[in-house]
Parts: C-alpha cells; structure tokens; sequence
C-alpha cells in the first residue's frame, strides 16, 4: 500500500476496511491536489465506486477559494466563511496524505512524497492548479508581489493582504489592476474583482477609482460588466483595453507605478497585478505540461497524451473552447474518475460531457451568470450550440431587470454552498 509516513498519513476510522480492499485487488487511485477539482474527484470517487482505495495528496489541511474570494475586498465575506478543511472526506474514506507531491514516477507508478515517501497508483488524478509566469511581466516577481499583490493564487498568498491595501489606500488614489491575455485562471474573476473593489470604493473612499488594464480587447461577460459598472459605479470604473494600451509591460514596485506597451506609468495607491499563468511545477516536472506550459489530454478522457496512466484534471489542462473555472474542474473531474474506474474494471467509460456554471457578484443584490455544455469528439471538445450562454442584458429584462439581477446574486449563493458542500463532504 502506501509507504509513507505516521505524520503523513491522517488515519479515519474506515482505513482498515480500505487496507482490506487493496489487498483484495482493488484499484488504487491517487489524486494530486485538493481543489475544486481533486476534492470533486475523491469524494465523486468514494461515493461511487466503493470498491477503489481512494487517497488524496494535498500539502495543507484547508482549501481556501478562488471564488468568492473578491467578495472579501468589498468586505461582504471574510477569509474564514471560504475556507474548507478535508476532515468529512476523510471521514468518508478518502485517505488523507497532507504532504506536497515532489515527483511522479509514471514507469513505477509511485508519487514521490516531500520527505521522500511514495504513494503508488494504478491510476493518477492530477489536480495540481497553477503557477504564476514570474518574470513575465518585467519586474514582477516574488518579492514585488509583497508589495504589489496577486491575490489569485490563495495557497500562496491571501486575499487579505490586497484587501489590507485597499483598505489603507488614501482616498483619492487609485485601484489600479493588470489582467493578462488568455489563458487564465477563472476569465470573469477579474472583472468581479472590479466589480467589488469599485464597490467598496464608492462606498468608502468616494475620491478614488478602479483603473483596470487589460493585455486582451474583450472579457467574459463583458457587455454585463460593462452595463454593471455604468449603472452602478459612473466615473469609478475605467477599463482600457490592449488597443488602449491597456497591456502592462513592466512594474515598479518601488513607486507603486506599472508601464504599458507605449511606455505610459500608471500609478495606484493600491495595485494588484494577475500576471500570466502555467500548469503548476509538478505537473511540469512530471512532464504532463507541452511547450505552452499547460497540459495536453485526450478530449474524450481526459488522460495525458503524454503520459500514460495520468489525467489530468481542471485550471492546468489544455481544454479549450471550457474556460479554467470550478464548475469546469468538478466536472472533468467526475468523468476523469469514472473513465479511471472503468479502465480498471476493465469496461467501456461514460459518454463525455462536461458543463460550466459561472456566477459573478458586481453588486449588492446584482449577480450576473454564464452557463455552457460542452462535449468531446475525438481530437477536440466543443461547445453545444445553444445549451446555455449569458444573462439577459437588462434592457432586454425591462422592469424586470432588478429582481433578475438580484435572484441571480442569490442563485450564486446557493451554488457557491453547493459545490462547496458536495467537494468537501458536508452535506
């Protein structure tokens, strides 16, 4: 079984029945990374196929959410209401090993553990996430995000610390914001982000306004956010796009400055950079990642065309027309686990199809949503034509406009509780 050690491995009561199914013959399935993908997949797994040893490899004890994050610098939410421990999972039978995942043998079949123990598999759910691309906006680095946050990636560094710096920003400065070109984490996530700090702004710092420069010309739900910010916040919101020398080319964090493609400083008394992305380093260093630096699969599975016996799952896969958000990782998830399964039962898997739900929060009783279904075909996965698409624009909604805007802030609510409770087992 698993050759690792006490301190480890967090024992539940059922860890004996389990080591009895693995002597038995049952497959082993190991999951890297305990997001909105990797938990998805541990608990979809334990509840469906009883019969795998299900561990999953996760270096902290809670799970902080990308989403809803936002919600805490318009101060509507604090770090404690999004944080998740794994403790009902592993009640559940998911063996529970808090180490980080140093290296994968893929000839062995083993995860190399930090402190040098190995976990082996029959199959591999990789859930890894991100990395931030440091250097890839000159200037910006590990050292200069202490003073110019990221606030994207919550494992290493929290969302308090930029709501820390909006809240001691004089009145009067400016919320500056730099948004990379795709692919990204989460595509509507910094336009909510706007959305809550020009919230906070008007209500507390009434001089002062969000300037958002951005490395492409066009956003995720765009003509909603647009019609948000007119409606709600006149003169706080100003985006600039590419083409408006939106693209931030280089940072100064001594004078709190960035500089755009044709050399124009724009100065914040707070700035937050979401520089560009990448697969995270152990998906890299396990070869999974191809020369983009995210990871190719196969569309009806959801195994690495790279390496055998792996699938990778959520924000660091190649899965384009899908965006990189929870909603999509849960569901890769789920039939990555169920093709795995079958695999081992030596049957066919499940027909693949995959679905997104993204609700954003823009203002008090104001939420906006974007759905889609997408299925696989052999060499690429698409988007079924009318399966979902944008919130009504409210001059389509009329006098409606309000009530559907506020029912959509509290459907986000209710699917927020949802997911939430069903990765981390606490329903």
């Amino acid at each position: 079984m698993i050759r690792t050690t006490r301190r480890a491995l967090l024992a539940t009561p059922l860890a004996a029945p389990i080591a009895a199914r693995a002597q038995q013959g049952a497959g082993r399935l190991v999951i890297i990374g305990g997001g909105f993908g990797g938990a998805s997949a541990a608990r979809f797994a334990r509840d469906r196929y009883p019969n795998l040893d299900v561990t999953l490899i996760e270096r902290s004890r809670s799970f902080t959410t990308c989403p809803y994050g936002n919600l805490v610098l318009a101060g509507r939410r604090d770090v404690a209401s999004i944080t998740f421990t794994y403790d009902r999972l592993a009640a559940r039978g998911v063996r529970m090993v808090f180490q980080a995942a140093a290296a994968v043998d893929a000839q062995r079949r083993v995860v190399r553990l930090a402190d040098g123990a190995e976990v082996p598999y029959d199959k591999l759910v990789m859930s890894p996430g991100i990395d931030l691309r440091w250097g890839a906006i000159e200037g910006y680095d590990e050292a200069a995000s202490a003073r110019m946050p990221h606030g994207w990636v919550p494992s290493l560094q929290p969302i308090t610390l930029l709501a820390r710096q909006l809240a001691e920003m004089p009145d009067g400065q400016n919320f500056v914001i730099a948004i990379p070109d795709n692919p990204f984490r989460c595509p509507p996530g910094p336009y909510e982000r706007i959305s809550m700090v020009a919230e906070y702004l008007k209500r507390h710092k009434p001089r002062s306004k969000v300037i958002a420069l951005d490395a492409k010309n066009g956003f995720s739900k765009q003509p909603l956010f647009t019609d948000a910010w007119a409606e709600l916040y006149p003169g706080i919101v100003e985006w600039r796009g590419a083409s408006q020398d939106g693209r931030v080319m280089r940072v100064h964090p001594a004078t709190m400055e960035v500089e755009t493609e044709f050399g124009e400083r724009v100065r914040g008394g707070a700035v937050n950079i979401i520089p560009p992305q990448m697969a995270a380093r152990i998906a890299r260093d396990a070869g999974l990642a191809n020369d983009s630096g995210w990871c190719p699969i196969r569309p009806t599975t959801f195994e690495s065309t790279l390496v055998p016996n792996v699938f990778v799952v959520g924000d660091a896969t190649i899965a384009a027309p899908m965006p990189k958000s929870g909603f999509v990782a849960s569901s890769h998830a789920k039939h990555a686990v169920s093709v795995a399964a079958a695999q081992l039962a030596r049957r066919e898997g499940p027909a693949p199809v995959f679905f997104n739900t993204c609700y954003s929060h823009v203002g008090p009783d104001y939420g906006i949503s974007i759905v889609g279904v997408f299925r696989a075909e052999p060499a690429r996965l698409i988007e079924v034509p009318n399966s979902g698409g944008i919130s009504p624009r409210n001059n389509a909604l009329g006098a409606r406009a309000a009530e559907h805007r506020r029912l959509e802030a509290i459907y986000a609510d209710g699917w927020y509780e949802a997911i939430t409770r069903e990765m981390f087992a606490l329903d």
